[in-house]
């Protein structure tokens, strides 16, 4: 049990909300099962990190969840949060370290799709990822389609590299106008991107976080922070304190790995022209750790003959304001309905 273990909403009596262990790609992971109505279409959501597990099992019975809001979302369908590979609940000190490659984890999500479509005996499911969930999410849509209603990319990456090039100008400008020295100094050491080995890609990471990219505030705007986050695991009813500890440490250092590292400086969407199934990326205006001029630039050239959607949200950076969570979460409830629409049609 959490430390404080609080519950913000439950789930109806006739509904479905279990924690489950299931076998992904040779190892035992877990996922959170919600819904009030077990009859409604299946969403699954795929968290960021790799390995900070949020949305997922943490997220039971709690509303904010830094990409989205879930209260409302679990009336209208099955949600299903899961703990990838090595990330919370899903943590394992044995679990293979050359099996944290970018493929293996995609194949992880493709086996988890056909588990919940015959489990609840559905033929398609909706995939929603945030930050590094959508590099698994955009490729599942790629590749497997026919499996989708539709695709919600929250934060989506395109490419690695190039990101990697805009947070490194976007941190050197900061850094200098606060005359912050020791920053400059180690981006002088660093050198422009690509970051190909470990310690690079470490390295520079640390002074984007100091730098506050993942949070956007304002005069006007407050957001809960990485405060916020940890809470969550605080107050979550599947987490103990040996698990909060391999979340914030364990996992990230078995997560990370020169192979890992390698995988994301391939990572490149603009080589994919054409999606087969209905689309939607959904971005924080004032995103500096994902910036969204790549995500407009390729929603703009990208064939969707199923329909796309591009949406920005004013208020937030990577980590969504909570005000703007309850407006993600509105957007995929009624998306879905379109989408279902579009169908009956």
């Amino acid at each position: 049990m959490g430390l404080f273990s609080k519950r913000e909403f439950t789930i109806a009596e006739e509904g479905i909300d279990l924690v489950e262990k299931i076998r992904l790609g040779g190892v035992d992971q877990f996922v959170l099962i919600q819904g009030d109505d077990v009859t409604k279409p299946v969403l699954l959501f795929v968290h960021g990190g790799p390995c900070m597990p949020v949305p997922g099992v943490v997220s039971r019975g709690q509303n904010f969840a830094v990409s989205i809001s879930t209260k409302e979302l679990v009336k209208h369908f099955i949600v299903v949060f899961w703990d990838q590979r090595g990330a919370g609940k899903s943590y394992h000190k044995n679990t293979p370290k050359e099996s944290f490659r970018v493929e293996q984890y995609i194949h992880d999500c493709y086996e988890l799709i056909d588990i919940l479509r015959k489990r609840f005996n559905k033929e398609k499911v909706f995939l929603a990822g945030h930050s590094w969930g959508t590099i698994i999410g955009l490729s599942i849509a790629s590749r497997h389609p026919e499996k989708l209603h539709a695709y919600i990319g929250i934060s989506q990456i395109i490419n690695w590299q190039e990101n990697d090039m805009i947070c490194f100008d976007w941190l050197k400008a900061r850094a200098e106008k606060a005359n912050d020295r020791k920053t400059l100094k180690k981006l002088e050491e660093l050198g422009r991107p690509p970051y190909l080995l470990l310690k690079q890609w470490t390295d520079f990471r640390r002074p984007l976080i100091k730098y506050n990219s993942m949070v956007y505030e304002s005069e006007k705007v407050k957001h809960p922070g990485m405060l916020g986050a940890l809470k969550l695991f605080l107050n979550s009813s599947e987490y103990s304190m040996k698990a909060i500890f391999h979340t914030l440490y364990s996992s990230y250092n078995q997560t990370y790995t020169q192979e890992l590292v390698e995988d994301f400086a391939k990572v490149n969407f603009k080589t994919i022209k054409r999606i087969e199934t209905p689309l939607a990326f959904l971005h924080g205006a004032k995103d500096v750790h994902v910036d969204g001029q790549p995500v407009e630039q390729y929603f703009i050239e990208l064939e969707a003959p199923f329909g796309k959607e591009l949406v920005w949200y004013d208020n937030s950076g990577h980590m969504f304001h909570p005000d703007d969570t309850k407006k993600i979460e509105k957007f995929i409830i009624e998306y879905a309905e379109k989408v279902s629409e579009m169908l009956v049609v």
